[in-house]
Order: C-alpha cells, then sequence, then structure tokens
C-alpha cells in the first residue's frame, strides 16, 4: 500500500486563489478594507527572515498589504510592547504577527509578547485569549495557524473526521494542544501523548489520525502507524546529509520513507504543514479586515443603553445627572465603531475624537443630517438642548437607530450668570453634567489664550514700531543666530504679499526693508478685542498701556467673551486643519494707516495659534443619560456669531453613525437666527445637506408673544403661564407659524416639538399640535421627554425618520452674489417679516469699503436680539412691515461672513442682581459640586 501525498503547497495555492478573490470584494466593498497585516521581528536571525520572506511574498500575490516591523537586537522589552501598543491602537492594521523567536540581547517574556498582541488582531492565534476560546469550542476569535492547517489537510482527503480516533503526539501550546482541542470540537476522540507517555508506539498504532508535532527527527516509524491511517507530519529537523550542498537536509518527525508504504494519506517534508501555515495566517488577516469592515457596516452599534430609573416628579437636574452612573467613555468609543488611537480619553467619561476618523471613513456614506432649532424664546428658554437629547435619546437607545448629538460647549458665563448650565435637563441630560457645563477639556481657555496672544503680539508690534527706528526694528525681527540670518516661513508669506520675492535677508533695499518691518497699524481702527469666559460688564470699555513702562501710548479697548472671539467660529467653521489654519491666518485685527487690513499672518501668529489650539481641533465625546453617544465641540455666541456646533463633530458623527444613522445638531435661538445661519453659513461651509428641521415650541413662550406679561429669569411665573389661557394661546400661534415658514424657506421638512411643561392642558397643546399642522408642519408631535427621557420623544423620533425620508429639495436663502445690502434686505423680509431696512451713513461708508476688498462675496451673519423676530426685543409675536436698523458692521474675514448689527448687542454680558454664583459650591467632604442648573 503506498500512501496518498497531501501536498500542502497545492492545497494552499488554492486557497490563496481564494483568498485573493475575497481581498477583491472586501475592495469592492471599501476601499479601506483592503487587509493589513503588520510583522514584528525582533533582531534578524535568517531563519526567521527566511520564514517572513515567505509570508511577505503569499500576502503579496493575495493583496494583503504586509509591513515588516523590523526592530533591533537592543530592543527592550518594553520597547517592544510599546510598538505592539500602537499597532493594536492603529485602524489601519487589521492583523499582527510576532516573529518567533525573539532575537533579543535582553531577556524578553515571549508568552507576555503573544498575550500582548490584541486578541482582534492575534492572527497567530497564540493570545490567551484565542487559545482558550478554542478550547471551549468558541471559534469567534482567531485559531493557531499551523493547527488550522492541519485541520485543512486532514478534510482534504476527503475523509471524515467525526467518529475517528486520533492521536496527537506532542502537547506544545502553539501546535499538539490546540489541534487535539480542534479534533476534539470535530468530533474526533482525542489522545494525547508526550514524551512520558508510556507504550508510545502501541498507542500510535490505534490512531486513524495521527498528528506528530514532537520535534526529533524521524522518531515515527513505519510500524508506528495503522495501515491506511491520515499522518500529519508538523515536523521540520534539519539532519546531516553530505549529498547536499548545505551539508544537510530537511526531515519531518516522521520517517516519510516507511510512512508511505502504510498510511493511507501523508504530509511530505518540506511541502505539506509549513505551507497551509502560512495560508491559514493570510485566511486569518483576511478575515480580521472582513470582521472590521462589518462592524464598520452594522446597521446598529451593539450600544449598552443605561436604564432610567424615573421618579415623579423628577428631582433637580444634578441630582437626575448624579443618580445615573456612566459608562466607561473608552466603552462607549468601542461601541460606536472607534479605535483607541482615535480615542483620547480626559478621565473616565469624556475623550477628545482624532480628525484621523475622517481619513479612515472617507467612503462611509453617511447618515440623516437634522438641525434643532426654536421660536423665538422667553428668556428662560424653551428647551432645544433637552429636546435634542430626548430626540437622540429616543432615536438610539429606543428606536435602535444610530443617532449623535452635537453640540456647542457652553460658556462659563451663563453657567455662573442666570441661565444655568446646557446640559439639557431632567431625564434628557449630558452626564457628567458638572463637566460639561464648566471646564470640560479646556478648549475655550485655549481659545482664550490665543485669542489674547493674538491681541498682545499686536500690541508690542504697535509699541516696537513706535519705539524704534526702521533699522534696529528690522533687526529685530530678522536677527542673526549664530551669525546667520534667515527669514521664518511665516516671514516669507508676508514678503510674498508685499511683493517682495527675496529670501536673503541681506538682500533687501532700506525701502524694502521699511516696508516690511512696519504694519504702520492705525490704533483707531482696531478690530480685535481681549476676551474672558466670564460675564463681566467693567470690561465693556478699558484703557490699556498705563503702566510707565509703555511710555503713555494708552488706547481705549474692550474685552468680549470668549465665545464671541472669532477664533471660536472659525473653529467651527472650519472643514478641515489646512482650512482652520488658512482662516486664522486671514483674520484682520486692524487696518493700517493706508487703510489696508493687517492679518494675524502679517503678525506672524498663524503658527502659533494653531498650536494653542492643537488639542481644541478635536471635539469631545461625552454620553446621554441612557448611553447613547454627544459630540461636544466649539461654542460659538448665537447673536454675534453663527450660533452652531462644529462642522468637523457633525461630519466625525455623520460618518460614525452610517447611511443609516441620524445626527441631530443644535442651532442656537429661533429660527430666525440660529437656523437661517446654520444653513446659510454652516451648511454653505461644509457643503452638507440637511433633511429635517425640529422646530421647538412651548405653550409658555407662545402665551408671550399672544401678549402675556414678560417673563424674567428669577422671578414667579404670572398666573396666565400656569393656567390654561387658550385665547391669549391663540394669539400668539402666530410667532409659531412664521418660524414653520422659515424653515419651509429652505424647503426642508419641519417638525415641530412641542416640549410639554407640567402645567400645560391637553386642549392648549392640542391647539398648538392644530395650528402646527394647518400651517405647513410635516408634523407636530407634544415631548415629555424632560419628565421620561427618551420614552417621552418617541413620537418625535418617528416623525423625525419620516420627515428624513421624504423628499426635499434644500436650498440656500440666498446666494452670495447679491451685495451686502441685498442679501440683508432678504434675510430681513424673509425671516423676520420686516419691510425695509435702514442703514446709518457709518454702515453705508463701511458698505463699500467691505465691498471694495471683495467682503460683499460672503455669507450674512446677522447680529439680532434673539427676544423678537424685530430688532426691537420688546416686540413680541410676528410683526411685519416694520423697519429693520443697522447701526453697525463689521467683518470676520477668518470666518468667513460680514456681520451686521442691528441695534446694542453686547459682545460681554453682565452679572445681574442675584446670578447663579450664590447658589453654586462645592462640598468639601465628598468633592461634588452643587448648585449647577
Amino acid at each position: 500500500m503506498v500512501a496518498k501525498v497531501i501536498s500542502g503547497t497545492e492545497i494552499a495555492r488554492s486557497i490563496e486563489d481564494e483568498l485573493r478573490q475575497q481581498v477583491s470584494e472586501l475592495r469592492a466593498q471599501s476601499s479601506g478594507a483592503q487587509p493589513r497585516l503588520a510583522i514584528v521581528q525582533v533582531g534578524g536571525r535568517e531563519d526567521s527572515n527566511v520564514y517572513i520572506r515567505m509570508k511577505l511574498k503569499a500576502a503579496e500575490n493575495i493583496g494583503i498589504l504586509a509591513e515588516h516591523v523590523r526592530l533591533p537586537r537592543d530592543c527592550t522589552q518594553t520597547e517592544l510592547l510599546t510598538k505592539l501598543t500602537a499597532l493594536n491602537e492603529s485602524p489601519q492594521v487589521h492583523g499582527i504577527i510576532v516573529q518567533m523567536p525573539l532575537d533579543s540581547e535582553h531577556q524578553i517574556d515571549s508568552h507576555l509578547i503573544t498575550d500582548a498582541v490584541s486578541s482582534h488582531k492575534d492572527v497567530d492565534g497564540l493570545n490567551t485569549e484565542n487559545e482558550g476560546r478554542v478550547a471551549i469550542g468558541d471559534f469567534s476569535g482567531f485559531v493557531p495557524c499551523t493547527p488550522a492547517g492541519c485541520i485543512e489537510l486532514i478534510k482534504r482527503t476527503g475523509v471524515s473526521i467525526a467518529g475517528k480516533r486520533a492521536v496527537v503526539l506532542g502537547r506544545s501550546r502553539i501546535v499538539g494542544t490546540p489541534v487535539a482541542e480542534l479534533l476534539k470540537w470535530e468530533h474526533a476522540t482525542v489522545t494525547v501523548c508526550h514524551s512520558k507517555t508510556n507504550d508510545l508506539s502501541e498507542i500510535t498504532k490505534t490512531a486513524d489520525i495521527l498528528v506528530v508535532a514532537i520535534g526529533r527527527a524521524e522518531m515515527v516509524r513505519g510500524s508506528w502507524i495503522k495501515p491506511g491511517a491520515i499522518v500529519i507530519d508538523c515536523g521540520i529537523n534539519p539532519i546531516p546529509d553530505a549529498t547536499k550542498k548545505s551539508g544537510q537536509r530537511l526531515v519531518g518527525d516522521v520517517a516519510y520513507s516507511e510512512a508511505v508504504q502504510v498510511a493511507g494519506h501523508v504530509t511530505p517534508v518540506p511541502g505539506g504543514v509549513g505551507p497551509l501555515t502560512v495560508a491559514m495566517l493570510m485566511r486569518n488577516t483576511v478575515l480580521a479586515a472582513r470582521r472590521q469592515l462589518q462592524r464598520l457596516l452594522l446597521p446598529a452599534w451593539p450600544l449598552q443603553v443605561l436604564r432610567l430609573n424615573l421618579q415623579t416628579p423628577p428631582p433637580s437636574d444634578i441630582v437626575i445627572a448624579r443618580s445615573q452612573k456612566p459608562k466607561h467613555i473608552s466603552r462607549l468609543a468601542e461601541e460606536i465603531g472607534l479605535f483607541p488611537s482615535e480615542v483620547s480619553q480626559y478621565g473616565s467619561t469624556k475623550a477628545k475624537i482624532s480628525l484621523s476618523v475622517l481619513d479612515r471613513l472617507r467612503d462611509q456614506r453617511g447618515g440623516k443630517y437634522i438641525v434643532v432649532a426654536g421660536i423665538t424664546p422667553t428668556p428662560l428658554g424653551e428647551g432645544k438642548s433637552t429636546t435634542l437629547l430626548g430626540l437622540v435619546q429616543a432615536l438610539c437607545a429606543h428606536r435602535g437607530r444610530n443617532a449623535f448629538a452635537c453640540m456647542r460647549q457652553p460658556s462659563q458665563g451663563p453657567t455662573f450668570g442666570v441661565k444655568g448650565g446646557a446640559a439639557g435637563g431632567g431625564y434628557s441630560q449630558v452626564i457628567p453634567m458638572e463637566d460639561f457645563n464648566l471646564h470640560l477639556t479646556g478648549d475655550i481657555h485655549a481659545v482664550t489664550a490665543a485669542n489674547n496672544l493674538l491681541a498682545a503680539q499686536m500690541d508690542a508690534r504697535i509699541f516696537h514700531e513706535l519705539t524704534q527706528k526702521d533699522g534696529p526694528l528690522y533687526d529685530r525681527l530678522v536677527p542673526k543666530v549664530k551669525g546667520v540670518r534667515k527669514f521664518s516661513a511665516i516671514q516669507l508669506r508676508r514678503l510674498k504679499r508685499l511683493g517682495i520675492n527675496k529670501t536673503d535677508p541681506d538682500t533687501l533695499t532700506d525701502e524694502e526693508r521699511t516696508k516690511f518691518a512696519r504694519l504702520n497699524i492705525d490704533t483707531n481702527k482696531i478690530m480685535w478685542n481681549r476676551v474672558v469666559d466670564l460675564n463681566d460688564r467693567y470690561l465693556r470699555k478699558i484703557t490699556i498701556g498705563q503702566s510707565p513702562t509703555e511710555k503713555g501710548f494708552t488706547r481705549e479697548t474692550a474685552f468680549d467673551i470668549s465665545v464671541a472671539s472669532e477664533i471660536m467660529a472659525i473653529l467651527a467653521l472650519g472643514t478641515n486643519v489646512d482650512d482652520i489654519k488658512q482662516r486664522l491666518a486671514t483674520m484682520v485685527v486692524a487696518l493700517d494707516k493706508s487703510g489696508s487690513p493687517v492679518t494675524a499672518d502679517d503678525l506672524g501668529m498663524t503658527g502659533a495659534l494653531l498650536v494653542l489650539l492643537r488639542d481644541a481641533l478635536e471635539p469631545t465625546l461625552m454620553q446621554t443619560l441612557e448611553g447613547t453617544p454627544v459630540l461636544v465641540h466649539t461654542g460659538p455666541f448665537a447673536n454675534i456669531a453663527h450660533g452652531c456646533s462644529s462642522i468637523l463633530a457633525d461630519r466625525i458623527a455623520i460618518q460614525l453613525a452610517g447611511e443609516q444613522g441620524f445626527v441631530a445638531t443644535e442651532a442656537g435661538f429661533g429660527s430666525d437666527i440660529g437656523m437661517e445661519k446654520f444653513f446659510d453659513i454652516k451648511c454653505r461651509a461644509s457643503g452638507d445637506t440637511p433633511h429635517c428641521v425640529v422646530l421647538v415650541a412651548t405653550v409658555r413662550a407662545l402665551k408671550m408673544h399672544g401678549g402675556g406679561p414678560p417673563v424674567s429669569p428669577g422671578q414667579p411665573l404670572h398666573d396666565v403661564y400656569v393656567q390654561e389661557n387658550v385665547e391669549l394661546l391663540r394669539k400668539g400661534l402666530c410667532n409659531l407659524g412664521k418660524h414653520i415658514s422659515n424653515g419651509k424657506a429652505f424647503s426642508v421638512p419641519v417638525v415641530v416639538a412641542i416640549n410639554r411643561h407640567g402645567n400645560d392642558t391637553e386642549t392648549e397643546l392640542n391647539l398648538v399640535k392644530q395650528y402646527a399642522e394647518a400651517n405647513g408642519a410635516f408634523r407636530a408631535v407634544v415631548c415629555d421627554h424632560w419628565a421620561q427621557g427618551g420614552a417621552g420623544a418617541l413620537d418625535l423620533a418617528d416623525a423625525v425618520i419620516d420627515a428624513c425620508s421624504s423628499p426635499s429639495h434644500f436650498n440656500y436663502l440666498y446666494p452670495l452674489t447679491l451685495s451686502i445690502q441685498e442679501k440683508v434686505l432678504t434675510i430681513a423680509k424673509q425671516m423676520y417679516g420686516a419691510g425695509q431696512v435702514e442703514y446709518t451713513d457709518e454702515v453705508l461708508e463701511k458698505i463699500k469699503v467691505f465691498t471694495a476688498m471683495g467682503y460683499d462675496k460672503l455669507p450674512i451673519c446677522m447680529a439680532k436680539t434673539s427676544n423678537s423676530l424685530t430688532g426691537d426685543p420688546a416686540v413680541k409675536g410676528a410683526p411685519t412691515g416694520f423697519t429693520l436698523r443697522i447701526t453697525d458692521m463689521f467683518v470676520s474675514v477668518g470666518a468667513g461672513f460680514v456681520v451686521p448689527m442691528c441695534g446694542e448687542i453686547s459682545k460681554m454680558p453682565g452679572l445681574p442682581t442675584r446670578p447663579s454664583i450664590y447658589d453654586i459650591d462645592l462640598n468639601t467632604n465628598t468633592m461634588e459640586i452643587e448648585g449647577l442648573f
């Protein structure tokens, strides 16, 4: 009897053909799905190099991108572990193997190293977790390559494994033990033998399947083999052979010439198990890539929802927030498809998200885009943030849809002033609300530092130009360092703008040196203020430069609140880091004495600003009370700037949510302010298309617009607001109607969310609902998310799902080709209901200057009171035909918009008689914050 030779080389070739097709299919689904394998080698053993070359060749043939990571012989265990951590965390690497043995000058624990490879990338199958899975019959991980190859070889004979008696000679953790487990789960009866086994040859003769991995050349003789058995020889041993050029040849653990005379099937050495081991490594790598893609394409995240413990009536916001234990932020990040390298944790409840996510998911089709706006609010606010969070809790935690909330970071001005925090309320909140409402990850402080460094540089430059002659000024701007003088990159950009095409500082003429060195800032035309993230009325007008060291060069200026800084608006509107850098460079801080703009780049500040803002470029991941994801990023003022969270946060959320997901973001104040700017400024900058408007309304606000008494923070509500008053409500519905028409002006469906308050009656709520649907709303629903969390916004979630599926043809309100006045008139008439617009002579002169500079092609960012559709905060309802007066105008060139001022709009709020400060305290026993709301 002559055994059939099981050719591992031929079988491996057929497997490679199958894998090549699978890789092609993966790449057709996503270009980023091409499998990537990292082969880590310590030292340079030649036998290891041979094996690695085999693996690299196989990978290339299949279409796997394989990287040979070479580490020197003096590599320490710590350095190797650090490298493995980086590879584990990289979304670009699907599989990792560490070539053994480790050829290091230092002692390295090889078992520790194999366990350091993530079980999700352990394509060698040697991680203890993967080995353990195999032991219990769980094949959701990776099966070790050589044992998997053995099973494949046996199956290719056509002989069924089930019911056969199998003997495994060898018990190593790499081959013997796992192959025995695999045979067991293929329903063979398995005996494991080793060096201490008695009567070894008698036991092997009982085997229908014999797997030999003992590491001794030709130990198993033909007489040890049962006639007709399948023999798998895993050994590879060099023995002397004078006929070979090398003086030796390779043999297995089985005496092959004898075995072929007895066995039914046998593997040769070489050409048997070896090629299959490599093929199984490739198969595992392709499997790892497929799993990553499948995870990306999951219709819904594997999200662990946090259960709410609802109480009636709901306690305070901070008590509710503290009653919920947040998920660890790393767990949430993993649930929504982020990799560890894309997550920088700030403690256990918040983390920065790398912008590299956008590149990784560039081929991913994004989800539906929703903006949450409101009617003209009372000073108490109508619950837009709460509604936003209730909506995404309903979509994600209750309807099983991938859903993100994207929010602005709140300023500490309102937090310590009157309005309080902005984390939502009741059972629809971001947690931890203390972190959210206070420093968070320090982004606003970074904006403050960047803004004020620019102001400091500008004033210092003014001082130095006033106190130095041309020659010394130039020499100090371009000093000699070790006898060599050269321009910095940012100085070369200034030279280019000036038309000076020289790179050697010593070759400039005296005229060119003066032109380069002097900005000649007109101190009467400075547009850049310092900022602080607090309400401080006494900083609205100040005098600087009063120290004797400033030599009498004083000037009047002011502080703004930090969120009013143009830098904040730029962070919110930048589409990538390069775009943000360019916007920072073009910020106009002043005009020079000839009327030309002086920019941040002229002051040499662009790079320094970007460095201060580096961490602030990334959005912060948090969660709702029900464990659904929230991205928090930027916080531009809504009445001065555009009042929306960042484009970058929205884009990350849209990509992570996937094609079937939803991203809801908030626009500040009413539709006339925040929503219009969201569409005409933010969406124009991003190119993203919104699918739905959620318009938040309350019975309380509509009663106020019907002629109800003023609503004041800290004061009890008048009886008309806590008792049914249908007539007053009916009179105020016109305000809701105007805001619905504002949304429809952009050809986007409008869903009205009626935010229920405790004193609202069913008659009042039904009246609002009927009016909204009769006046153009896609649907109007009553929401109780404040008291019930996501469960209270299920009707809203269903309405939004339906609205996003309905046809829409989003359009901007105006083309950029219109003049400044034409764009302002379009907004005033269509969004506010005005009849005409009046300008002061000073504003008309500014419009001429801005037009001459090309700023007339920028969008408009109206600065207007949020308390009225008109420019007068006392006027309620929805008046028409009124005159809107523009009293001032400025341009934010870096942010990319012109700002007409409708009346006196302060960029620095003040503290009231009784601010929230009185209620806020730190419990020194528990270190918990008290009094936030």
